[in-house]
């Protein structure tokens, strides 16, 4: 079992940085494929970024490469999305969710078995 928590985020100008973290619980988070999510109102919860389980692989939607840098620390229980260059349309609660190894990588939100409560972003021009 993983438990999820989600923080960092915030309101922020367009072209500004943020940087969301997202703590887990459980001795098994290293072990765990991790990705990070988002839900604009009105619209369905769409794939961000993913990281594999050793972080050494990352997976990026094209909305989004370039701009943002997902990493974890695994000492910490930690992943971490790094968002530069922010825009209007990044403006959307942000969640980060855990799953399975060989899910490593997946854009799908079924292929993660746990999530956190989410966090708020608001890009303002």
């Amino acid at each position: 079992q993983v438990q999820l928590v989600e923080s960092g985020g915030g309101l922020v100008q367009a072209g500004g940085s943020l940087r969301l973290s997202c703590a887990a619980s459980g001795r098994t988070f290293s072990s765990y494929a991790m990705g990070w999510f988002r839900q604009a109102p009105g619209k369905e919860r769409e794939f961000v970024a993913a990281i594999r389980w050793s972080g050494g692989r990352t997976y990026y939607a094209d909305s989004v490469k370039g701009r943002f840098t997902i990493s974890r620390d695994n000492a910490k229980n930690t992943v971490y999305l790094q968002m530069k260059s922010l825009k209007l349309e990044d403006t959307a609660i942000y969640y980060c969710a855990g799953g399975p190894q060989y899910r490593s990588g997946s854009s799908h939100a079924e292929s993660y078995d746990y999530w956190g409560q989410g966090t708020q972003v608001t890009v303002s021009s």
